[in-house]
C-alpha cells in the first residue's frame, strides 16, 4: 500500500512539473510574439507543424457539431512550417502592408491543461488565449479563443507540432488577421 501511494505521489509530482514546464514554454512563446521576434518564434515549432484555425459559424443547439469547419474545408489558417516561415520573411521584408507599421500585441495565455499524454515526449495541451492588438491609432482588436496544441519534446524542450485555434467569434470587426495566435 505504501509503495503504491509513493508511486502515485511521484506520478503527481511528475505531472505537475510537466504542466509547469509546458506553461512556461507557452508564456515564453507569447512574450516572443509580443516582442515581434518572429524568427525566434519559429524555433518553437517543429518542422512538420500544422497551424490551423477553422471558420466558426453560429448553429442551433442541435447542430453544434457543425459549428467549426473540418480539416480540409475552408479555414482562416491551414499552414505548414514553410507557410509560417514565408509569413515571417514577408514581415521582415517591410513589404507586408497589413503589418506596416507593425501591430502591437499582447497575448494572454491561461487555463493550460494537459488533455492527453501519449508518451513522455508527446502530449496534447489545451489553453485559452486572449489576444489584444493595437494597430495604427485605432481602438484595437480583441480575440478570444481555445487553443489545442500537439506538443513534442525535442532536444530537451517542448515544441509545437500542431496548433488548432478555435475562435469564440463568428464576425470580426478588423481589417486583417495578420497576427499569430
Amino acid at each position: 500500500m505504501t509503495q503504491t501511494t509513493a508511486v502515485s505521489a511521484a506520478d503527481a509530482v511528475a505531472a505537475y512539473l510537466r504542466l509547469n514546464e509546458i506553461q512556461e514554454m507557452l508564456i515564453a512563446e507569447a512574450a516572443i510574439l509580443d516582442q515581434r521576434e518572429y524568427r525566434q518564434w519559429l524555433a518553437f515549432l517543429t518542422a512538420d507543424v500544422r497551424y490551423w484555425m477553422p471558420i466558426r459559424s453560429t448553429r442551433a443547439a442541435n447542430d453544434v457539431q457543425h459549428e467549426f469547419t473540418k480539416l480540409g474545408e475552408p479555414a482562416f489558417y491551414d499552414e505548414t512550417y514553410r507557410d509560417l516561415e514565408s509569413r515571417v520573411v514577408k514581415l521582415e521584408s517591410g513589404w507586408s502592408w497589413a503589418e506596416d507599421p507593425p501591430s502591437r500585441t499582447r497575448h494572454f495565455v491561461t487555463n493550460v491543461r494537459i488533455l492527453e499524454t501519449r508518451s513522455e515526449t508527446d502530449v496534447t495541451v489545451e489553453s485559452n488565449i486572449l489576444l489584444y492588438r493595437a494597430r495604427l491609432d485605432n481602438a484595437g482588436d480583441v480575440w478570444s479563443a481555445r487553443r489545442v496544441d500537439e506538443l513534442r519534446r525535442v532536444e530537451g524542450g517542448w515544441k509545437i507540432a500542431g496548433r488548432s485555434i478555435y475562435l469564440d467569434h463568428t464576425v470580426f470587426n478588423t481589417n486583417n488577421l495578420g497576427v499569430f495566435f
